[in-house]
């Protein structure tokens, strides 16, 4: 007991100063640590749900990347194929479009692709579509998820993360609950992250997922918002490059069950 709560209070200190860092937590860099030392080291299903193609990649590429390096098992659902979302085109012509985005996005970070079956631009929250999400989320029998922050501009954005709170409680909380942040500023507000992951050496890939989004103008999404994000909050936790979220307090770990 003593050994958990000064392990509390230093990660308490390290929030007050500047959230709590990747750095120093049981990320990355402690797992690999632990297999080296012949520590056992389950396979990990890390599910990474968003609204639209494009958006895992950018608020969680990075360490998407990491966890899929390590051996573990990464999946993006997509609550839509964006089919409101290429100028010109049908639905049916911009969800083939995107799809195939996906997919080429997901090869470079080495994550599977699932589909949620919502239409983009006209996403739903009712009793049907939380059954039906809850099958696909269940399905996927998560170790951790990571989803958009609720307080975005955009409205399937705050959709997402609904759905999934709601299959998180269903669960008993049961399993790591961590939001992520997309064009911070224009789109997620209100936004203090609890945790920072280093994504210097990662990044690179990061960049090429999002701009296999190509019908979505990546030099703007991209080169203009999120690489700025990514900088920044490398500067807020003394990296070059990192990812930010919010542990959502009820969860079940202090920490990402990587280290950084």
């Amino acid at each position: 007991m003593t050994k958990f709560l000064s392990r509390r209070q230093m990660f308490s200190r390290t929030a007050r100063a500047a959230g709590v860092l990747g750095l120093g937590l049981p990320l990355v860099e402690g797992a690999a640590q632990a297999q080296a030392a012949g520590a056992a080291k389950s396979k990990l299903k890390v599910v990474i749900a968003g609204a639209h193609p494009g958006d895992p990649e950018a608020g969680c590429g990075g360490i998407a990347v990491r966890y899929s390096d390590l051996g573990h098992d990464v999946a993006n659902i997509y609550l839509t194929r964006g089919e409101a979302g290429v100028r010109g085109k049908s639905h049916a012509e911009a969800a083939a479009i995107r799809t195939a985005e996906a997919e080429r996005a997901c090869e470079i970070l080495k994550a599977r692709l699932v589909f949620a079956g919502q239409m983009d631009g006209a996403t739903e929250i009712n009793a049907g579509r939380y059954r039906d999400f809850s099958k696909i989320l269940e399905a996927e029998a998560p170790d951790i998820v990571f989803t958009h922050w609720p307080l975005d501009s955009h409205r399937d954005h705050r959709v997402i993360p609904l759905l999934v709170y709601d299959v998180w409680l269903a669960s008993g909380k049961r399993f790591p609950l961590y939001y992520f942040e997309v064009g911070s500023g224009a789109e997620t507000s209100h936004f203090w992250p609890t945790h920072y992951v280093d994504i210097t050496a990662t990044e690179a890939r990061k960049r090429a997922a999002c701009y296999a989004h190509a019908s979505q103008n990546p030099d703007e999404f991209y080169g203009e918002y999120h690489d700025a994000m990514n900088r920044f909050r490398g500067l807020e936790c003394g990296r070059k490059f990192a990812e930010a979220f919010i542990r959502h307090v009820q969860s079940p770990d202090e920490s990402l069950p990587l280290a950084l």
